[in-house]
């Protein structure tokens, strides 16, 4: 035998060996998608749930030195919710240093001098977050996420080397851990049936469904805790990409410029930038040849509240893209006809070419591929350009923070919330939320004499306890906007009729939440009295001044508002109630005990309640129910008309029945109650408003309206006001008032709503039937009108 032929083939066995060992190793160093997963994430009739998803950015993280994983907070059912920073070796381990260089741009008052912000420019990196399937139907982004990750942890590219270089990207793979599960296990029982492709039966956020990306100034998820603590007290990031879906038939990708009007609290910089970012997307994705591509169109920048408009308020360029969807992960065909009606602000036909739509997709197959593609595409031209001109935006965002140091003669100096008001545990709140926000409070330890009026000579003392919000801090725009009165631009068409918003017009804070916060323009002797203003650290400084014991965790529960142990009962239909999302948190928040009661709880007559609340949802949606034709016969068809006979039956033995605006339509048709809805059938020439703070009249000598002032705040969003036709079977509570209805927003046609009904109280055999006209626990963010409701349970 020939030893040398052994030997070499021996050597030959180990080198392969070796061979085979070392590309594992680095196979198991960076894996792909794939191979954790077992299928390359976006391919058709795929879904990877939210522990698959961490586990693969687990995965990730121990194998790449370009990726940190961290959690950041817990989803409302629990879940981790995950933050992947992807960076260059060198970023990532020193992540905390650039954090802090990040947060002294932030603060111009931090930096000592020129020489100092130079070198933090020269140094920083530009912050880039970018936030995926908020809306976990809009799925498609979640599972996108992990190709993004393992594109930008692998390759080798000189691009790909220079977005890791000067930026620091906070990937959050999905801001709703709980409804990508939701979504994920709906869409694999439906797999092969008629219900694949549709929406789950219940809300994909446990409390707020498709409304969690309406909660970014009022903080009442967990999820929007998190990523707000995160983002304005730890990361402040310069750029935030919210990353949507949209409608299936509808342009193929939305993106900015957005559409009007701007709100005047963004700065116009802000607003330019938003708009080179918007193009430079659309010219990549032009350069790939995708078609239907839209600018200009949709989308506005008025509203505060979702997750890529309030970065605008805290000087960060916030990006919204809206794709077409697919059928969740199956495929889709969209028609021409379909095409044809589809009708959007700015884009009146979808067909043609225009300079905001200048090539248009004209139907087909459309994949969850497709939706990735566009959105590979475009997060690759966000941090192409965030890394090109690091420098360009660090300082434009440093710049931004120290002209708000400054106060124009046309804005006041300071907000007070005076000591002494009702309602502690609400100012509490108030103040937390703003605190929560990263917003300077200061506590007053000694009276200050303050004007109220621009122009005026009158001096106001304030008393020692109350707490003061300068206007001039980095978060100028943040205070301005939540404090001040909206004032919408009337925008109407051709025909006189209301132009509707992206989402509400006046949004207010205070007087949402019932706060007494007064305008100061001018405080005597401010800088010898500065002293004695004590800087809120935490809400337990606040609770302590308030009189109210301290809590040990953030957003603490309330206590129970209720005297009484009603047995309240509140519907919960199959499909996605946001309405009874918010309702539930509500009772959650204010621990209140109640049961859920299901359709089938009606039709069975299973009422063991006293009251019962019909959350706002319109007659067809509570009768109908889902549709039988794609949901299963066992949760589909609603109450039906043996339903609703059992809700007159049940308020006839004595029980009470509480509906929330848009439900008030269904007893109103279908038991003949002597009140007509008098904006029902008007049109938008005539009347309109879309979402505004409104005055109320309360008659407080009511057992509803006790404890109220007699003039409180409410939400109407597309709401009703009645008309009482048989005022001795009626009980007017509140009206709307007689004259200035509108206190925040936009209203259309005021004098239809004048005077009218907002609030009503009927009896029917030997029980009662309550109607809100309004929305009293609007998005868990009506805390004024939270007692009314609260009243009504008891009464």
């Amino acid at each position: 035998m020939n030893l040398f032929r052994i030997s070499r083939v021996h050597s030959l066995g180990l080198l392969v060996c070796l061979t085979i060992l070392l590309f594992s190793s680095a196979l198991v160093a960076q894996p792909s998608p794939q191979s954790v997963l077992g299928f390359y994430p976006t391919t058709d009739k795929t879904i990877a749930d939210w522990g698959q998803i961490t586990d693969y950015f687990a995965k990730l993280d121990r194998g790449s030195d370009r990726v940190a994983v961290t959690e950041i907070g817990k989803s409302t059912n629990g879940k981790p919710l995950i933050v992947a920073f992807i960076s260059s070796p060198a970023n990532i381990k020193n992540l905390e240093r650039y954090r802090q260089i990040s947060a002294k741009l932030a603060d111009p008052r931090t930096i000592k001098n020129d020489a100092e912000l130079q070198d933090l420019i020269k140094r920083g990196k530009t912050i880039v977050s970018i936030s995926c399937s908020i809306h976990s139907t809009e799925i498609v982004a979640s599972q996108m996420s992990m190709n993004l990750a393992y594109e930008l942890a692998t390759a080798k590219d000189e691009d790909t080397k220079e977005i890791l270089e000067n930026t620091i990207l906070l990937l959050i793979p999905s801001s709703n851990p709980d409804g990508i599960d939701i979504v994920a296990n709906w869409y694999r029982k439906t797999i092969g049936t008629k219900s694949e492709g549709t929406a789950p039966p219940e809300l994909y956020h446990p409390y707020a469904g498709h409304d969690n990306n309406r909660d970014w100034f009022m903080l009442n998820l967990v999820e929007t805790q998190a990523i707000t603590k995160f983002y304005w007290q730890q990361w402040f990031p310069q750029f935030v990409y919210d990353v949507h879906q949209q409608g299936r038939a509808s342009s193929r990708f939305t993106i900015p410029p957005f559409f009007d009007p701007p709100n005047p609290r963004i700065p116009p910089s802000l607003v330019r930038d938003v708009g080179l970012v918007g193009y430079k997307m659309a010219a990549d994705l032009q350069a790939k040849n995708i078609q239907g591509v839209a600018t200009n169109a949709s989308y506005d920048m008025w509203w505060h509240g979702g997750f890529r408009s309030a970065p605008y308020y805290h000087n960060s360029i916030g990006i919204l893209s809206e794709a077409a969807s697919a059928d969740l992960m199956s495929p889709t065909t969209v028609t021409v006809e379909e095409l044809k009606r589809t009708r959007a602000r700015g884009l009146n036909n979808l067909l043609e070419n225009a300079t905001n739509f200048p090539d248009p997709w004209k139907g087909g197959v459309w994949r969850p591929a497709d939706i990735a593609q566009i959105e590979m595409t475009a997060a690759r031209s966000l941090l192409q350009i965030a890394a090109k001109y690091r420098e360009r935006y660090l300082r434009n965002f440093h710049s931004l923070g120290r002209a708000n140091l400054q106060v124009s003669k046309d804005e006041p100096v300071a907000f007070i919330v005076p000591a002494g008001q009702p309602n502690a545990g609400t100012v509490s709140r108030f103040l937390e939320i703003l605190l929560a926000q990263g917003m300077e409070i200061y506590e007053m330890k000694q009276e200050l004499y303050t004007k109220h009026e621009k122009g005026v000579r009158d001096w106001h003392e304030m008393p020692l306890g109350s707490f003061l919000i300068f206007v001039n801090q980095p978060q100028k725009n943040n205070v301005l906007s939540l404090f001040e009165k909206q004032v919408y631009p009337d925008r109407r068409n051709a025909n006189g009729e209301a132009e509707q918003p992206y989402d509400v017009a006046g949004w207010t804070l205070p007087l949402q939440m019932g706060v007494e916060a007064e305008i100061v323009w001018e405080i005597r002797d401010l800088e010898k009295d500065r002293a004695t203003l004590k800087r809120v650290e935490n809400i337990n400084q606040v609770r302590a001044v308030v009189n109210l014991a301290p809590q040990s965790t953030p957003f603490a529960k309330q206590p129970n508002p209720l005297k009484t142990n009603p047995r309240i009962g509140l519907y919960k239909m199959h499909g996605s109630s946001m309405d009874e999302g918010w309702t539930r948190l509500v009772f959650d928040t204010f621990q209140i005990p109640y049961r859920s009661i299901s359709d089938a709880d009606i039709k069975a007559g299973n009422l063991a309640i006293d009251s019962l609340i019909l959350p706002a949802d319109s007659e067809n949606t509570i009768v109908r129910g889902l549709s039988a034709e794609r949901y299963p016969a066992e949760i589909s068809g609603g109450l039906g008309d043996a339903g609703v006979e059992n809700l007159k039956k049940f308020v006839e033995n004595g029980g009470k029945l509480i509906c929330l605006d848009d439900s008030c339509e269904l007893v109103l048709k279908r038991l003949g109650l002597p009140i007509k809805n008098v904006v029902s059938g008007l049109k938008r020439n005539e009347f309109y408003n879309p979402g505004s703070i409104v005055r109320l009249k309360v008659d407080n000598s009511t057992s509803i309206g006790r404890g109220l002032r007699d003039e409180i705040a409410g939400y109407f969003t597309n709401s009703s006001a009645f008309d009482v036709t048989d005022a001795t079977k009626v009980r007017t509570i509140a009206r709307y008032a007689e004259k200035d209805v509108l206190l925040s927003g936009w209203m259309l046609g005021e004098k239809y709503v004048a005077g009218k009904t907002a609030l009503a109280e009927v009896d029917l055999g030997k029980g009662k039937i309550i109607l809100f006209a309004f929305r009293p626990q609007h998005r868990g963010q009506s805390w004024a009108t939270f007692p009314l409701l609260f009243n009504a349970l008891e009464n």
